[in-house]
């Protein structure tokens, strides 16, 4: 689609967006309880979790709404009892239920590894490439059912990135598209949502706006799409929301000026969220960021003003893996006093903050 047509697209949609209504769960909710729904954090470097570990009194403190699991939490000796030993302590902890999170994609992207006895995995590139529904659907079984059974209730899966660029160093080259024609992965990746929800997985697709022509990796810096990026990339959100298909979204750290005149990434960029995704695409569930510690947001935009921004933007949870080397490790309590602060000053509005709680809150009702 050349870009003469993508500006007229956007522009018709932008001028039919209606207000976005949020319906309010409980206006009686303290602001401190909803910030920490915002918040989505790394377990810390335990593959055996101590009771008194710093992680499980944030949670009980209600700091947190979230953790993301890696490899790191996956004990050697005895990872299926330890893992489950870990989960359990979590979610006994919270008195909100907690996202149980982790990036399980396949292949490279895998933390649930078989040589810790877990199920073997395929990656999306590989699964494209055979273009079998059916072989898509086992391995994406062999991935949810595992979740399943040891409580894990988000995957950061499937990547519904459409591999524009055969040499992009963290997607294509990867393997963790399944195709270069969005319809492939569109369908792939339904089938892959259909599967976790069948075992009661939440999926989150990734990572909006499209990362599939990157030249550069936004773990590393800034990922500039806008001599590359392709409106082909937006396909297979629109089939997939028009589907029913989509439990969250992830957004990428990228920069697009074609999007966003003001060359923002999409995770701190209001026109790639609210004008784009929420308008255009009439998305109104829960946006994750891409972690906010990999180096295209902290290199390039202060830790707390990244916060403010990312809020500002209509993202809703917030993650801080504290697995990006070079980064101070960051916990949920100063995370929380930051939005909590920001909130003071009247640069961060608490209806915004409802807002993402509402969302929030309404995914976490389909958690069972």
């Amino acid at each position: 689609m050349n870009r003469f047509f993508l500006f007229a697209f956007l522009a018709l949609s932008i001028t039919n967006i209606q207000a976005q209504q949020v319906t309010n769960t409980e206006d009686s909710v303290s602001l401190d309880v909803m910030i920490g729904q915002l918040i989505l954090t790394g377990i810390g470097d335990f593959s055996y979790l101590p009771d008194d570990a710093e992680i499980i009194n944030e949670v009980k403190a209600g700091k947190v709404g979230g953790v993301i699991l890696f490899e790191k939490n996956i004990n050697a000796e005895r990872p299926k009892v330890q893992l489950r030993r870990t989960i359990d302590s979590l979610k006994a902890a919270a008195s909100i239920p907690l996202f149980i999170s982790i990036d399980e994609e396949g292949g490279r992207v895998n933390r649930l590894k078989p040589k810790y006895g877990f199920p073997v995995t395929k990656q999306a590139g590989e699964l494209g490439s055979i273009n079998n529904l059916d072989t898509t659907a086992f391995y994406a079984n062999n991935t949810a059912s595992t979740l399943k059974e040891y409580g894990i209730n988000v995957n950061y899966a499937p990547d519904v990135d459409v591999a524009i660029n055969p040499d992009n160093p963290v997607i294509a080259k990867l393997g963790r598209s399944y195709s270069d024609d969005p319809k492939t992965v569109a369908l792939h990746a339904q089938k892959v949502i259909e599967v976790h929800r069948d075992n009661n997985v939440l999926t989150v697709l990734k990572h909006f706006p499209g990362h599939g022509s990157s030249r550069n990796d936004s773990h590393l810096g800034v990922a500039d799409v806008s001599a590359t990026w392709q409106f082909a990339e937006l396909m297979p959100y629109k089939y997939l929301l028009d589907s029913g298909s989509v439990d969250a979204i992830m957004t990428a750290h990228i920069v697009n000026e074609h999007l966003d005149p003001e060359k923002l990434p999409a995770t701190l960029s209001p026109y790639m969220i609210n004008n784009i995704l929420r308008g255009v695409l009439n998305y109104q569930g829960v946006v994750f960021t891409d972690d906010m510690q990999m180096h295209a947001i902290s290199k390039n935009y202060g830790f707390e003003e990244s916060i403010k921004m990312a809020i500002n933007a209509g993202v809703d949870v917030m993650l801080f893996c504290n697995n990006v080397p070079g980064n101070e490790r960051r916990t949920p309590s100063q995370i929380h006093a930051i939005i909590s602060n920001y909130v003071d000053q009247g640069e961060i509005s608490e209806g915004r903050i409802r807002e993402s709680y509402n969302r929030i809150m309404y995914l976490k009702s389909k958690l069972k």
